[in-house]
């Protein structure tokens, strides 16, 4: 039971991470030229990748709701993904190209919420089979 609520409560915070990011991402990508001056110093790339992640952000939600077993391994395949985006940032960056802080806070908190989906539902899914 347990296992149930904690699944239920990271698939509404799936959702809800999905539609704000496709909001936010598509307000900045679609919004215009005054959407865009306010977000500042946009790394294309993150931006494109953060804006169609949240479409499958709010899928994995759903399949984590309906207890799909694919889900389990879509979140592990986000975690992933943005691990290889954020390193690709950090090359950005590096390489002495213009960013905003806020992406690399916007990027951690992406990695640490879907590490952390992938690890509990992995170990969730674990209990129920064993």
């Amino acid at each position: 039971m347990r296992h149930r609520r904690l699944l239920a409560v990271l698939a509404a915070l799936a959702i809800a991470f999905g539609a704000l990011t496709v909001f936010s991402g598509g307000r900045v990508l679609f919004g215009g030229a005054e959407a865009r001056a306010a977000a500042g110093q946009v790394v294309g790339f993150v931006l494109w990748f953060n804006f169609l992640a949240g479409f499958a952000y709010a899928a994995v939600g759903l399949g984590l709701w309906r207890r799909r077993r694919w889900a389990v391994r879509g979140a592990a395949l986000l975690a992933l993904l943005t691990a290889i985006i954020a390193a690709l940032f950090g090359l950005h960056v590096l390489d002495g190209g213009a960013y905003e802080l806020r992406t690399v806070g916007a990027l951690t908190l992406r990695l640490s919420f879907w590490s952390a989906v992938a690890v509990i539902t992995r170990r969730a899914a674990q209990s129920t089979t064993a």
